[in-house]
């Protein structure tokens, strides 16, 4: 059951209301999580400038989604996990990859190495060391897809942090 009540344009207040108004304007609804935000101007404005960064991120898709899966299915955000894999899905990842993300692990060397960085800068980003960086260029990440790592785990965190704070499950509502 959600913790924190939805807002709508109409009972948002503030910088929360016209964020809400354009993105309603723009997009004919917005999903649970979104509308739960509204309650901190300072959290939605932040979700939506870092998601549109993100959106722009070298760091492939299809490798981005995998990366998000562990990190949800570590930090147990139900909501976001079910995103992220239909989001996975979308983009052509079948079901094993699927899996092997939710372990934090993937058949595929270049993807394990990427993932083991996340999930690094998760838990614990004092572990990661130069030669783990030197072995994410030798898979051919350039600096700049490295780098957008942390931000793939920030909008995870955000995200995920925050639904499981609202109490937003899967079948709540109507999700991000």
């Amino acid at each position: 059951m959600p913790r924190l009540t939805r807002l709508t344009p109409d009972t948002a207040v503030g910088a929360s209301r016209d964020l809400l108004a354009d993105l309603v304007s723009r997009h004919g609804r917005v999903g649970d999580m979104v509308s739960t935000m509204a309650h901190s101007p300072a959290v939605l404005g932040g979700y939506l400038q870092l998601s549109r960064a993100m959106g722009r991120a070298k760091l492939d898709r299809r490798i981005s989604e995998r990366i998000s899966i562990a990190v949800q299915a570590l930090q147990g955000c139900g909501l976001c996990l079910e995103a992220h894999v239909s989001a996975a899905r979308a983009l052509g990842v079948d079901d094993e990859e699927i899996e092997r993300a939710h372990a934090g692990t993937s058949a595929e060397p270049a993807i394990v190495a990427i993932i083991d960085l996340a999930l690094r800068i998760y838990r614990e980003p004092t572990s990661i060391t130069d030669d783990q960086i030197d072995a994410l260029r030798e898979h051919g990440y350039s600096d700049r897809a490295i780098a957008d790592v942390v931000g793939v785990v920030a909008l995870n965190v955000l995200t995920g942090a925050f639904n499981l704070l609202a109490g937003l499950t899967p079948g709540s509502g109507t999700g991000a």
